[in-house]
């Protein structure tokens, strides 16, 4: 076993004369000045072709502890050029060279000057012996300025130093994707817009992949931290994690690490998907032969398929492509069980949903899909997307009173109890139902919206009220602005969903976004009410997020109270012009005045400009423009007189534009 390693914290140490030589020789001695100079003679950089030269930088004020260190820094730059160099030679003898020289300064890697040079030795070794890695361990400060490279050996051996530089990070991940949801200000920008390539631009993400580099035994410990704390949150963003540092990895071209994922073909491909917002009937094969041919003793990676799967961006993704195949299957009047694409994207959502489940009981086995799901609920789905367009075309026709309330009443219909039954008892059914009811609100379907949303209180494990599903019907409910003016519908939305739901966790935070965008229409008694009892729950809040929450309370209400007095002010204006008018209406002679002079000028026919030559038959009249003399002014009788009337420009009230 080797010696353990003996740190040189000062030039001292090695006989190299000091600071304590010299301040001991200077309280001993009589001559203080004969000492110094013996000491540059012995100390100094012996070179006769230098000694001429000293006196000269004397004479320019450079002071000797200036120039050795500026020699000094020099050398280490040239030293650690020297070691590049090395570092590019046959592996035997470089292997050789780079050890020997580790040996003889890793002691002097505590003196602050060729600390440089020693970390750069350790950089390019591909393999650290365990005395100097023991030496970096003990001391924090060391290990803090190590490289990466020398980390990924301390990480193997070290599980717990490996988990202390990993948590932190993951803690970042998902508090940055918590922080999206948290921007409520622009409807526009919702969670799930961010492209793949433009999601994998994260600093941890980043990070995590540096750390990995090409070591796979560091890659599938950071693997297992995600599985464990995923089972322990049940949060999906571990899900995107997951996925995104292997497809990282990817992009930089680790192939050491992607060839040896069983699942990187299958996320591969189903990245591709998502990012070319569409499931070609080639990926679809692709995906449904890495799913079905999942190696034999290799059952486990059925759980990271699932976890792929379960990433909110893929959920999203194969839910709004199965909406759109039944919009499909519907314009093609085709049946949704003789799909085959749409069957097995049932099949991918269906295994997404159940991946905490896998991963918790360790039973690696797909999830069989219930064929009620294919034979049932779909069909019951697919009948409400036919009412919903039955209703759309009945809307264009001539107006029929009768005939519009026969299609509405036969079209409208409350769901059935089967329909409830599947949204409360199946996740796929629940998630299915989510997506459509976001589809309708888009679409500015209302009658759609109040058919089934109340079926979403009841969904399967509180499903409705996640962040990924919340936010994908604010959203969509955010395009019904104008429905927010009904209290029927109001009381559907608020009293059904998000009221019973405010303790549940950051479903207040989408309850803000959705009266941050509809308060203008909101009825005031309404407003009022849901703003006490979204005060009233934040007070009970002591989630980390609720800090964010009341700082965006406040900044709603602050906008709510602005709102509000603008439009007092407008009303004010609106008065004030209205009395305005009828004051001046009531003063005759002005108008009288102002028909004398419009007689007095004559009429319109006999009207010249100043720069036309009159006619014999035209009598000459030098006159003002006036706005009968403009082609885009009909000639009518001048208004009342009033101070609006006397601006040379037409009055526009900035709270009434039209």
């Amino acid at each position: 076993m080797a010696d353990p390693v003996q740190f040189i914290t000062d030039f001292e140490d090695i006989n190299i004369p000091g600071k304590r030589y010299l301040r001991e020789t200077l309280a001993n001695c009589q001559n203080p000045m004969d000492e110094i100079r013996e000491f540059q003679d012995k100390n100094g950089i012996i070179l006769p072709s230098l000694q001429p030269m000293l006196p000269l930088l004397d004479l320019h004020g450079v002071r000797r502890l200036e120039f050795h260190f500026s020699v000094m820094e020099e050398l280490r730059t040239k030293l650690i050029g020297r070691i590049e160099e090395i570092n590019k030679m046959e592996n035997a003898e470089r292997n050789h060279k780079l050890k020997e020289l580790l040996n003889k300064s890793f002691p002097l890697i505590k003196i602050p000057t060729l600390q440089p040079v020693v970390l750069t030795l350790l950089k390019v070794l591909e393999n650290v012996e365990d005395r100097y890695l023991k030496a970096l361990i003990a001391d924090r400060e060391l290990y803090q300025k190590v490289d990466v490279g020398v980390k990924r050996f301390i990480w193997q051996e070290h599980q717990n130093l490996f988990a202390d530089e990993v948590t932190p990070l993951l803690n970042k991940y998902i508090k940055d994707k918590a922080e999206i949801f948290a921007k409520i200000k622009d409807p526009q920008k919702t969670f799930f817009m961010l492209s793949p390539k433009v999601r994998r631009k994260n600093d941890v993400l980043i990070k995590l992949a540096e750390m990995v580099g090409k070591n796979v035994l560091l890659y599938d410990k950071i693997l297992q931290f995600i599985r464990t704390i995923f089972l322990l949150t049940s949060n999906p963003h571990y899900c995107t994690l997951r996925v995104s540092l292997l497809m990282e990895l990817h992009d930089g071209g680790v192939t050491d690490i992607t060839q040896m994922d069983p699942c990187h073909k299958f996320a591969w491909c189903l990245d591709a998907c998502i990012r070319e917002k569409l499931f070609e009937s080639k990926r679809v094969r692709e995906l449904q032969g890495f799913l079905e041919n999942v190696p034999r003793g290799q059952d486990s990676v059925l759980g990271d398929l699932a976890m792929a799967l379960a990433d909110p961006y893929a959920v999203n993704f194969i839910a709004q492509s199965i909406i759109k195949a039944l919009y499909s299957q519907i314009s093609q009047e085709q049946l949704p069980r003789n799909h085959n694409v749409l069957q097995f994207l049932l099949r991918l959502l269906n295994l997404g949903l159940h991946a905490y489940d896998i991963l918790k009981s360790q039973v690696f086995k797909e999830p069989k899909l219930d064929i009620n799901i294919l034979i049932k609920f779909i069909p019951i789905l697919v009948s409400f997307m036919v009412d919903d367009q039955v209703r759309s075309v009945n809307a264009k026709l001539p107006t029929d009173d009768r005939e519009s309330a026969l299609t509405i009443i036969e079209h409208s219909g409350p769901p059935s109890d089967e329909f409830l039954r599947f949204v409360s008892e199946d996740r796929l059914a629940a998630v299915l139902t989510i997506y459509y009811t976001a589809q309708a609100a888009r679409m500015k379907d209302r009658e759609a919206v109040i058919r089934v949303f109340g079926a979403l209180s009841t969904a399967h494990e509180g499903r409705t009220f996640a962040d990924q599903y919340m936010h994908i019907l604010v959203s969509g409910l955010i395009q019904l602005g104008d429905e927010f003016c009904n209290e029927e519908f109001c009381s559907i939305i608020f009293d059904e969903i998000f009221l019973p739901a405010l303790c549940h966790g950051s479903t207040v935070l989408h309850l803000i976004k959705l009266i941050w965008h509809t308060h203008s229409v909101l009825p005031q008694d309404r407003l009022h009410s849901l703003l006490r009892k979204i005060e009233a729950s934040l007070v009970q809040l002591v989630s980390p997020e609720s800090i964010k929450f009341k700082e965006l309370f406040v900044e709603l209400e602050e906008k709510i109270k602005k709102a509000t007095t603008d439009k007092e002010v407008a009303a004010t204006a609106v008065t004030t012009i209205a009395s305005g008018s009828s004051i001046s209406t009531a003063t005759g002679p002005t108008q009288t005045s102002a028909q004398s002079y419009n007689s007095s000028t004559g009429s319109e026919m006999n009207r010249v400009h100043p720069m036309m030559t009159p006619s014999p038959t035209t009598p000459y009249s030098v006159l003002s423009p006036s706005p009968t003399m403009s082609p885009f002014n009909y000639n009518q009788s001048p208004g009342p007189f009033s101070p609006i009337s006397m601006s040379p420009h037409p009055y526009q009230s900035p709270f009434h534009p039209n």
